[in-house]
């Protein structure tokens, strides 16, 4: 279990423990956390592999699951600088023997891929099981991750076309990952018996704060998929930048911040109709516009493909369900059968009626 799991679990008891007070005072008023309950926090796996279920995923299934899951955000080959910045790009096969990719020092590539920063399988790993896909968070079978895993590194040809990555060989591939001499060890969140830096005596009182903007989007990507801050899922306090505006060059006070994230939760509260609130509720919207393309048709266009069509709810409700791919050109659409049937009934409705 790692320092943050352990501290999420303290927290859990602590809560538990006040919970068992109140339960002497206010009968029937909250429980006690359950082993269960508290296991399924403990998802995380560490750079030693502890936590790793056991499994494995060939590179030719983590193909199959790229192309129908993962392609449309980031790329065929995960080149995609569009949706999400590059994932692969940037190594080379003397990276891979020396364990330190020579772009970082040398400043050849032009933007820095996943690839070329993670020094850690592991990191990878428990990313894709933790957050991916992007619309359906933790869906991914454990054999689905080893082999996104496993097709993430093929691409970076890290690994061969015929690879089984496994919990009994994911230490040995550790070894081939292309940066990963490229981090220091030397600090006490490495070591879960190492001593943390909870607490900084490098500036205490009257720190200088920067207001240069340190991070930015290539301008031939600003808005090439439609404005960014419609995309953003439907929880949490993070608003995307308007795309659709000119990039600004000032700094964000502290105050437009708080500002933003209070007028982010009745902005979604108001969206009507009901349809779509559901677009933004299962990110239809991130591959969507409602009237624009972004990686998928605008709903304006499903309207008009479809419009006269008797069978277009019946058809459309299948690609939605099951997934597509050839209808709109090379990529494909993923399969959402995570979404309820009624939900999906009222989407389709929704977009073959206009979208309004």
């Amino acid at each position: 279990m790692s320092r943050f799991t352990k501290t999420v679990v303290a927290l859990v008891l602590v809560a538990t423990g006040a919970i068992a007070c109140a339960q002497t005072a206010y009968p029937h008023i909250g429980r006690t956390a359950t082993e269960k309950e508290i296991a399924a926090w403990d998802i995380d796996v560490r750079p030693d592999f502890k936590g790793l279920p056991k499994g494995s995923g060939t590179v030719s299934k983590g193909m199959e699951v790229w192309e129908g899951k993962c392609a449309s955000c980031h790329g065929t080959f995960g080149e995609s600088n569009e949706v999400f910045t590059p994932i692969v790009g940037g190594t080379t096969k003397e990276d891979v023997k020396t364990g330190r990719v020579a772009a970082l020092a040398t400043n050849k590539q032009p933007q820095r891929t996943t690839m070329m920063k993670v020094a850690t399988v592991s990191t990878l790993w428990d990313y894709i099981n933790r957050a991916m896909p992007w619309t359906a968070p933790k869906s991914l079978t454990t054999e689905e991750v080893y082999a996104v895993t496993a097709y993430i590194l093929n691409m970076s040809e890290v690994l061969p076309d015929d690879f089984t990555l496994s919990d009994k060989n994911i230490a040995e591939v550790q070894k081939l990952m292309p940066n990963r001499n490229g981090m220091t060890q030397k600090h006490g969140m490495w070591d879960v018996k190492g001593k943390p830096d909870v607490k900084s005596v490098a500036c205490m009182k009257d720190c200088p704060v920067s207001s240069d903007i340190r991070s930015s989007l290539p301008e031939p990507s600003r808005n090439a998929h439609g404005n960014i801050q419609q995309q953003n899922r439907s929880f949490g306090e993070v608003r995307g930048v308007n795309t659709s505006m000119p990039a600004s060059t000032a700094p964000i006070s502290s105050a437009t911040r708080k500002s933003a994230v209070a007028t982010a939760a009745p902005a979604e509260a108001a969206a009507k109709p009901k349809a779509l609130a559901l677009a933004k509720q299962y990110a239809c919207i991130a591959c969507h516009g409602v009237s624009n393309k972004i990686v998928g048709p605008g709903f304006n266009e499903i309207a008009a493909k479809y419009k006269g069509d008797s069978a277009a709810e019946a058809t459309l409700f299948d690609k939605v369900k099951n997934g597509s791919s050839g209808a709109w050109g090379p990529m494909p659409m993923p399969a959402q059968a995570h979404v309820k049937d009624e939900d999906i009934k009222t989407l389709v409705s929704w977009i073959l009626s206009g979208a309004k």
